[in-house]
């Protein structure tokens, strides 16, 4: 099997993903996602960068409640961006996101299932961000192969398998003026929505 996790000592907290910074890149930026926590007992994600140092990680313990949240993490353990399940009385769920830890009362965005070759939508949540950015992802998760576009129908991040290592171990490759961040935490969104192992077990009962 390939070599997934090539260094395994976090970064600096001064070293640490920096949105901004990344947003302003003028390159792709490759990260390398495992669907396994470094922490014993743990479910989650640990995602490399190019130079295989740690990027972000998510650690859930199966201990969680039922409605729980997942929180996507930067090397020194800093929540980037918390990702809650609603549900709905009409049509099923969505998967909101909030900046950090979630302590505000009104998520950036919401992931939903779309429809037809749409697998799942990104928008505003409610009418005073209507603003904010929609993304459209098209394709199959589950296959590892699938594509953010944004309105302008620009394919903004991509979901790739990463050759010889299985379904655990993939790529997300993510465009010049992204959010890095966010893009990983649409990622964390889709895999509840359609990874066939929930990292909470309640949410997959």
């Amino acid at each position: 099997m390939a070599k997934v996790h090539p260094n395994l000592l976090p970064l600096p907290s001064s070293s640490s993903p920096d949105a901004a910074g990344e947003s302003a890149s003028e390159e792709a930026m490759t990260l390398t996602v495992w669907r396994k926590s470094l922490l014993f007992n743990c479910k989650g994600f640990t995602v490399f960068d190019a130079k295989g140092d740690l990027a972000y990680r998510v650690d859930s313990y199966d201990a969680e409640p039922a409605g729980g949240e997942v929180v996507l993490m930067d090397p020194a353990g800093r929540p980037a961006f918390t990702v809650r399940r609603k549900r709905l009385s009409l049509s099923g769920e969505q998967w909101l996101i909030f900046a950090g830890e979630g302590e505000s009362r009104r998520p950036l965005h919401a992931v939903k299932r779309g429809g037809g070759k749409t697998m799942a939508r990104v928008v505003a949540p409610s009418c005073e961000a209507a603003a904010a950015a929609s993304y459209e992802v098209e394709g199959s998760y589950a296959r590892r192969r699938c594509v953010v576009y944004d309105g302008q129908r620009r394919a903004v991040a991509e979901v790739q398998p990463k050759e010889a290592v299985g379904s655990d171990v993939f790529r997300l490759v993510v465009q010049p003026g992204v959010d890095v961040s966010l893009a990983m935490a649409v990622v964390v969104a889709l895999d509840q929505m359609f990874g066939r192992r929930s990292l909470l077990r309640s949410w997959s009962s």
